[in-house]
């Protein structure tokens, strides 16, 4: 495992990095010989031969040196690792900090634990932590009943058997671990942190979560990110189903992270072994990323059938073989076969399994490959397993091969024979239908990763909502003692978002409301208006068709009888009369909160119907222009958008517009608990909202976005020495066609100064990464000359207090000012956050560059690199009169 060091660790205070987590050098063992945890911990330390300096504190153990007290160490441990009665911890965790360590794993139960880590600036792992591995350095502070062995996976857990689950099933696959962390009750240090170091780590290739809670769902979303940028990510989160909504609300927060959900131990373990054996092969499909065209070749034709079925059941496909492929295979595989997909050898062939896997992998009209084998008689398993490890230690790695997966069947001989390949790398498995699930598991990675770096277009889809409007609304809702608006109300704020809604008028009597339907028209609709009626259908609130004054007196004097008699009867405010909308497709629209990942945003079918016959997706705001389609295209009812039968199609812009219009709603009113439109009314003649309600937190409560919105207040012209202005705003995802362009204007030398490489554009995966930010974790300014760029810099956070800058100018708006204020920009947002540094690294060759951040107030040194310099801002010291001061105030910056 590689040890990253960040830049900001250099020269920080005493205090907790993760480095003392994750790569301690010194470990002290605290455990109690009275709680049951501590003997099998201290057996595997001892055993594990940690490479550091290791030491038993308090109470001696076999294989440990041991000390009286923490006094007496020669230097202060990195890690503590306890196991202790309740009562010991927090005494110990004082005493910790007292002597200068401040990481530690609590293995058992120790309530307030949290309090206790805020006190003593001790972080944990824990409470009833499973422990901690780092194999390559040789610890094994766990509860494991088998010694991890090193390798690329990783796992942060909550639940110690399903950790002790995975090792056991590691062992078996020959599979080893760069870390192995037990989060436990997540009470302190959490997923996000274990996260963050593993993104840095280049030792780990695939991470597997294993969620129960987490605390911060913004950090966390954040650190899952940017993890799931560079390697596979898998997570799973058992006992949600069947919860209202938080199921799929935790797979649409996984997926905006770019991380793989599966269900259930059998697909975590099914990912691990495919994701940490196969390369998914780089070339795209006809389709762009779907990526599950399966090509299935066997032994035999039933398990071939089986593997067939699996694969349509999880929704893949076969992939078609053309006629010129079934003409080569014809000529490599004599002795006759199947001659389509499935593909089944002859009997007595099976050792031709490799090569044929081989032929099948170079189509280009195939994803990927699943070889099955099964039992058969005088035929030798050997030979058919080389020619499955040959063909493993290639396919995935080039633009002609897709990834093979095997299913080896049965267990008398089989099972010595799985374990014997996959000691060899080969991404074996005990079923078809489990290969297939693998061979899934690599499509849905490979869509994820596509989608996390797809280059959104250009449009932006403005939203300019009359805030104002709806806070006068919410103001008097509260002071009329309600958090529950009626129905007027809610569609006012619809509205006011840019959401259409029906016409409608408000009627405090039911001549009112005659009066009213003959100045919009009948036929009509009439509703009881009342806050606590949202299903006003339940007790026969609505009338539909209303043809004349008549039936409308007849329908109201049966709603008012139908509401006396409701327990309790209902707070009514008089009635609603609506035109009868125009005919469409009936959808539903909503905004509402997850306890883990807070407001969430639903679409799908809509009316009464809704409830019963689920066909919805989910998202996260906000929501954009291309993400608000990709919630469309999820759906079953998206098909019959398209036109179906006599069904024209209608526009999904409209839609889009909609959900985006909500999205912006929860961003800007924390305080809206939910808020729903149902049916939200689409057809030929556009999008409309016949009804909605809505419900507001209580006073002093408010909603925390799991991912954080477009920081818009940020953006600010400035004016340069010449007289040019450009506007200085936050980067974002739809930037991404003009900084691609940006790129191919700026000089071939000035970007391999700020690339450190030569090169004339940046690859599509590198674009999406420098738009599609996080703006908690770092932040980039780009300035604009009408919607074209001058220049942009960018700060990304360390997590240790400190940020790295990068900056790069077009060559025609330099020595006007415009780096100087990039810069100050950057500082302003820095010292607003809270960071205490700045720093970022600069060719020996760039003069102009050191000459620049010099005259800023940046000092320079050197680095192990004698080609590098390093230059660094302390943040306090920037003095009021400074360059970047006067950069950012002098008139026309701001």
């Amino acid at each position: 495992m590689t040890l990253p060091v960040p830049l900001s660790d250099r020269g920080l205070a005493k205090g907790f990095r993760d480095t003392n987590l994750f790569a301690p050098r010194r470990v002290a063992l605290l455990a109690d010989p009275a709680v049951a945890a501590s003997g099998i911990l201290a057996r595997n330390i001892a055993a594990g031969r940690f490479k550091g300096a290791l030491h038993a504190v308090g109470e001696a153990w076999p294989g440990l040196e041991t000390v009286a007290s923490l006094a007496e160490l020669p230097a202060p441990p990195d890690l503590a690792v306890l196991s202790l009665p309740p009562e010991g911890v927090a005494p110990a965790m004082a005493s910790l900090a007292a002597a200068g360590c401040f990481a530690a794993v609590v293995i058992g139960p120790a309530p307030g634990l949290a309090a206790v880590c805020a006190a003593t600036g001790v972080r944990a792992l824990g409470e009833r932590s499973f422990g901690l591995c780092i194999p390559l350095a040789g610890l094994n502070a766990s509860l494991s009943h088998v010694a991890p062995r090193p390798g690329r996976l990783a796992l942060l857990c909550q639940s110690s058997a399903v950790a002790r689950a995975v090792i056991d099933w590691a062992e078996s696959e020959a599979v080893g671990f760069t870390l192995i962390a037990g989060i436990g009750t997540n009470a302190d240090y959490g997923f996000a942190g274990g996260l963050d170091w593993l993104a840095r780590d280049a030792g780990t290739g695939t991470i597997l979560l294993d969620l129960r809670r987490i605390k911060d769902r913004r950090r966390f979303i954040s650190s899952a990110r940017a993890a799931a940028r560079t390697r596979p990510v898998v997570a799973q989160r058992p006992g949600y189903a069947g919860r209202d909504g938080a199921d799929a609300v935790m797979h649409a927060a996984l997926r905006r992270a770019g991380v793989l959900r599966v269900e259930g131990l059998e697909s975590l373990l099914s990912a691990a072994e495919t994701l940490g054996r196969v390369k998914p092969s780089p070339r795209p499909g006809p389709d762009g990323a779907r990526g599950d065209r399966i090509a299935i070749v066997s032994n035999g034709l039933g398990p071939a059938q089986m593997a067939a079925d699996a694969a349509l059941r999880g929704g893949g496909r076969l992939a078609q073989i053309p006629e010129a492929a079934r003409a080569m295979l014809d000529l490599a595989l004599p002795g006759g076969w199947t001659g389509h997909n499935p593909l089944a050898l002859p009997m007595g062939q099976g050792h031709r399994l490799g090569e044929a896997a081989t032929l099948l992998g170079a189509l280009l009209e195939v994803d990927s490959v699943v070889a099955i084998h099964a039992p058969a008689p005088e035929e030798d398993p050997a030979i058919a397993a080389e020619g499955l490890v040959a063909v493993a230690a290639t396919s995935g790695r080039g633009q002609r091969a897709a990834p093979v997966l095997t299913a080896w069947l049965g267990q008398s001989t089989a099972g010595a024979q799985r374990r014997a390949l996959a000691e060899r790398g080969v991404a074996v498995f005990a079923t078809p239908e489990a290969a297939v699930q693998g061979a899934l598991h690599l499509a849905q990675d490979r869509r994820n990763r596509a989608a996390a770096a797809e280059l959104p277009p250009a449009e932006v889809m403005e939203v300019a909502p009359d805030r104002a409007r709806v806070a006068a609304i919410f103001a008097a809702v509260r002071a009329s003692g309600r958090l529950s608006l009626d129905e007027a109300e809610a569609l006012a704020v619809f509205d006011a978002y840019g959401i259409p809604v029906v016409p409608h008028r408000v009627a405090g009597t039911v001549e009112e409301a005659v009066a009213a339907a003959e100045a919009l028209g009948w036929p009509a609709v009439l509703k009881l208006l009342s806050a606590d009626l949202p299903a006003k259908t339940e007790i026969g609130g609505v009338a539909l068709g209303l043809r004349d004054a008549d039936s409308l007196r007849a329908a109201a004097a049966e709603m008012l009888a139908q509401a006396a008699a409701s327990a309790p009867p209902p707070a009514l405010r008089g009635w609603m009369v609506q035109p009868m909308g125009p005919p469409g497709r009936e959808l539903r629209l909503r905004l509402e909160d997850d306890a883990m990942f807070g407001p969430w945003i639903g679409f799908g079918r809509g009316g009464t119907a809704a409830e019963i016959e689920a066909d919805e997706s989910f998202d996260l705001p906000p929501l954009n222009r291309a993400l608000a389609l990709s919630m469309i295209g999820r759906t079953r009812v998206a098909r019959l958008l398209d036109g179906w039968r006599d069904q024209p199609p209608v526009s999904k812009e409209g839609l889009a517009e909609a959900l985006v219009g909500l999205s912006q709603l929860a961003v800007d009113f924390p305080e809206v608990a939910s808020a729903r439109t149902n049916p939200l009314r689409v057809g030929p003649s556009g999008t409309i909202a016949l009804d909605a309600d809505l419900t507001l937190r209580p006073a002093g409560e408010a909603s925390r976005l799991a991912i954080p919105p477009y920081p818009a207040e940020l953006a600010r012209p400035f004016a340069l020495r010449d007289g040019r202005r450009v506007l200085v705003r936050p980067i974002r995802p739809e930037d991404a066609e003009e900084l691609a362009a940006f790129v191919r204007r700026v000089p071939a030398e000035d970007l391999r100064f700020r690339f450190f490489n030569r090169l004339r554009e940046l690859p599509p995966a590198q674009i999406a990464r420098l738009t599609q930010i996080d703006y908690d974790r770092e932040m980039a300014f780009a300035a604009l000359e009408d919607g074209r760029f001058a220049g942009t810099a960018r700060l990304v956070l360390d997590g240790q207090g400190g940020g790295e800058f990068a900056i790069l100018v077009d060559a025609g708006w330099k020595r006007g000012g415009l780096a100087s204020h990039l810069m100050a920009r950057l500082v302003e947002w820095a010292r607003a956050r809270g960071l205490r540094r700045m720093a970022g690294q600069v060719l020996a060759e760039n003069t102009g560059m050191i000459r620049f951040v010099r005259r800023i107030g940046f000092t320079t040194h050197g680095t192990e690199d004698p080609e590098i310099l390093e230059a660094t801002l302390d943040l306090d010291s920037v003095p009021a009169g400074s360059p970047l001061s006067e950069a950012a105030s002098r008139p026309g910056a701001a």
